[in-house]
């Protein structure tokens, strides 16, 4: 892991990622300690693997502190933060990458708790941690903000409209927040992973993945590795003219 704090090089701002004990949000912590940013990790509090990405980071020669909490509630959301900004200092780089409910089920089924239970979770949670984090990024003339979407915000799968509504609810959230926040010089996007197996598929039958595969143009299925990179390109200098975009991490399928 690079730390390269020689002259000329720039210091990469303290960054929050929710969800971050597992999965996704494991990788994107490792991946955003990796490449110089201070990292807090969050997840709930009785989450077992939270203090084993904080240990990986700071073997790596990192830094990274754990910020617990539930990042549905407003005590939650300023327990973590408060978190963070005491063992990091401001956070520079906000990435809401905890996940919720993902009820499938068809329209003829559908029950308003089935439709407000995703959209609660993946508009409230970002909403609460922008409002926390927004103060230090205005006081240091800029943040980052990256929003872990779906693709299927996009597409049509059959008994996914729940979810699927609340991840296009976000990325509307990203675009007029883009646009609120670009005079305090913060920027927001999101990434739109396709499907990314992390721990919880790990009882998925082959033949789903290999059918899942076969409609994927660059022929594989998409690694944690792949979302972490998009979102550390995102929360770079090198993106710095960015915001308001989505970018859909899903090797080209949906392109037919």
């Amino acid at each position: 892991m690079s730390h390269d704090r020689s002259a000329g090089s720039v210091p990469r701002p303290p960054a929050l990622v929710t969800g971050a004990g597992r999965g996704l949000g494991a990788a994107i912590a490792l991946a955003l300690a990796a490449d110089g940013h201070a990292v807090a990790v969050n997840d709930l509090p009785d989450s077992p693997g939270a203090a084993g990405v904080v240990d990986a980071v700071r073997a790596a020669g990192g830094s990274a502190v754990l910020a617990p909490g539930d990042v549905t509630t407003p005590d939650g959301v300023r327990a973590v933060v408060s978190a963070a900004e005491d063992g990091l200092g401001s956070v520079g780089v906000l990435v809401p990458c905890a996940t919720g409910p993902q009820p499938e089920v068809p329209v003829d089924r559908m029950t308003w708790d089935d439709l407000l239970l995703p959209l609660r979770f993946f508009t409230l949670s970002p909403l609460l941690l922008v409002q926390a984090v927004l103060p230090g990024m205005r006081e240091a003339s800029g943040g980052r903000v990256v929003m872990v979407g779906s693709d299927l915000a996009q597409r049509t799968d059959v008994g996914w409209s729940a979810y699927s509504g609340a991840k296009a609810a976000q990325l509307a959230l990203v675009r007029t927040w883009a646009r609120e926040l670009a005079p305090d010089g913060v920027t927001v996007n999101a990434v739109a992973p396709g499907w990314i197996p992390v721990e919880r598929h790990a009882g998925t039958p082959p033949e789903l993945l290999e059918a899942y595969t076969a409609r994927v143009p660059l022929g594989r299925m998409g690694t944690p590795a792949d979302v972490a990179a998009a979102v550390v390109w995102l929360a770079s200098a090198g993106a710095s003219f960015v915001t308001g975009e989505q970018v859909t991490v899903n090797g080209g399928h949906g392109l037919t």
